[in-house]
C-alpha cells in the first residue's frame, strides 16, 4: 500500500516553486473542465487570464479586486506565521464595514473632507473589536480560534442583515435590504479619472513594505513568529505567547476591517447585504499561494482577482456559472496542497515500520 515518508531535507526549491507548479495544474484541470462542459478550453482560459488584463479598464477592476484581497491576506499571514488559525476574516471585514459605514451615514452635505479619517479609522476598529473576541476566547477559555473566528463570520452577515434590513435601511429604497448612498464627501478618493481605483492600493503597497520590515528586520516581528511557533522556547527567550496572540489577531483584525471600511466607502458606497464577498476565504489562499511573504502575496492577490474578473466574464460571454470562480479558487488551493505534501513528504510502497 502507499504511505508518505517524511523526506530527511524538502526541497526548498520547489517550496516556492510550489505554486506556479499548482497554478499549471489547475489551468490543466481547468482545460478538461471546459472541454467536459462543452466549451472551448482556449476561449474558457482567456476569459481567466487575458481579458482581465487585456485594457486599461480592466487592470483597474482588477487592482479594485487584488486590493481587499492583499489587505487582508496581509493580515492573514502575520497570524499564520505566528501559529494562530484566523479563519474569520470575512467577519472581522464586515464589521470594519458596519463601522466604516456608521460613520459614513453620520455625514450629510455640509460634512468636510475629514470624516475620511474617521471612516477609515472606524473600519480598522471594528475589525480589531470582532478579532479581540477570538483573543479572549482562546486566551481565556482555551477556546478553539478556528471555530470561534468561523462561527463570528455568520453572526456578522446576520448583524449585517438586520442593519440594512432595520434600523439603517433606506426609506427610499424600494424596499432593498441597503442603506442610503453616501455623501459624495464620505467617498474614498480614487486615484484616476474614469477608473474605480481608489487610494486602497497605495494602503495595500504601504501594508507590503510595512509588513516586510515588522516580520523580517524587527525584533517584535522575530518575536512575533517564535511566540507562536514555538511558546516554550518564547517563554524561555523572554517572549509571551499570549502577546503573539493578541498582536497577530488584532493585526489581523484590523487589517480585514481596515478592506472592509475601503470597499464600502469606495466601490460599494453603501451597505448591502452583497457587501459579503468571499474576499476573506479567498484572502486565505492568496497569504498561502503567496507564501505568506508580502512580495508573494502581490502576485497571488492579482491572481484570485484574475479569477474573479474571469468568471464573471464566463457567466456573460459563455454561459457558464458564476460558481466557476469558487471552482478556480478550490482548484488552485487542493493543487497547492498536494504539491506541499509531495515537497515535504515522498510516497513509499509497502508497510511502515514498526518502531
Amino acid at each position: 500500500m502507499l504511505r508518505l515518508e517524511a523526506r530527511p531535507q524538502p526541497s526548498a526549491l520547489w517550496s516556492y516553486g510550489s505554486p506556479i507548479l499548482a497554478l499549471v495544474l489547475t489551468v490543466v484541470i481547468g482545460i478538461i473542465m471546459f472541454v467536459a462542459l462543452g466549451k472551448d478550453p482556449l476561449r474558457g482560459l482567456e476569459m481567466f487570464f487575458w481579458l482581465p488584463i487585456s485594457s486599461g479598464y480592466q487592470v483597474g477592476e482588477l487592482l479594485v479586486k487584488a486590493t481587499p484581497l492583499l489587505i487582508i491576506a496581509l493580515g492573514l499571514a502575520i497570524c499564520f506565521r505566528s501559529n494562530v488559525w484566523n479563519i474569520g476574516a470575512e467577519g472581522q471585514y464586515i464589521i470594519g464595514a458596519i463601522f466604516a459605514g456608521g460613520v459614513a451615514l453620520m455625514a450629510d452635505k455640509t460634512t468636510g473632507a475629514w470624516i475620511l479619517l474617521p471612516i477609515v479609522l472606524a473600519g480598522v476598529l471594528g475589525g480589531m473589536v470582532w478579532a479581540a473576541i477570538t483573543a479572549l476566547l482562546r486566551d481565556r477559555f482555551n477556546a478553539n480560534e478556528i471555530l470561534v473566528s468561523l462561527m463570528l463570520v455568520y453572526v456578522a452577515v446576520q448583524l449585517l442583515s438586520y442593519l440594512v434590513g432595520g434600523p439603517w435601511k433606506d426609506p427610499q429604497g424600494f424596499n432593498f435590504p441597503q442603506t442610503k448612498t453616501f455623501e459624495a464627501v464620505t467617498r474614498i478618493p480614487r486615484l484616476f479619472d474614469g477608473s474605480r481605483v481608489s487610494i486602497g492600493v497605495v494602503f495595500a503597497i504601504v501594508g507590503v513594505l510595512a509588513m516586510w520590515v515588522f516580520l523580517f528586520r524587527t525584533r517584535a516581528g522575530f518575536a512575533q513568529q517564535v511566540g507562536g511557533l514555538a511558546p516554550a522556547a518564547a517563554r524561555y527567550a523572554g517572549y509571551s505567547s499570549r502577546q503573539a496572540l493578541w498582536t497577530a489577531l488584532l493585526i489581523s483584525g484590523g487589517a480585514a476591517g481596515l478592506a472592509g471600511a475601503l470597499e464600502v466607502a469606495g466601490p460599494i458606497g453603501q451597505l448591502t447585504t452583497y457587501l459579503p464577498a468571499g474576499y476573506g476565504f479567498a484572502a486565505i489562499i492568496v497569504a498561502y499561494v503567496g507564501r505568506l511573504h508580502p512580495v508573494g502575496m502581490v502576485f497571488s492577490a492579482i491572481l484570485m482577482s484574475m479569477f474573479y474578473i474571469g468568471g464573471e466574464m464566463a457567466q456573460s460571454r459563455l454561459g457558464l456559472t458564476k460558481s466557476l470562480t469558487g471552482v478556480f479558487q478550490g482548484l488552485l488551493l487542493f493543487c497547492l496542497l498536494a504539491c506541499d505534501t509531495l515537497v515535504n513528504y515522498r510516497l513509499r510502497l509497502g508497510r511502515a515500520g514498526r518502531a
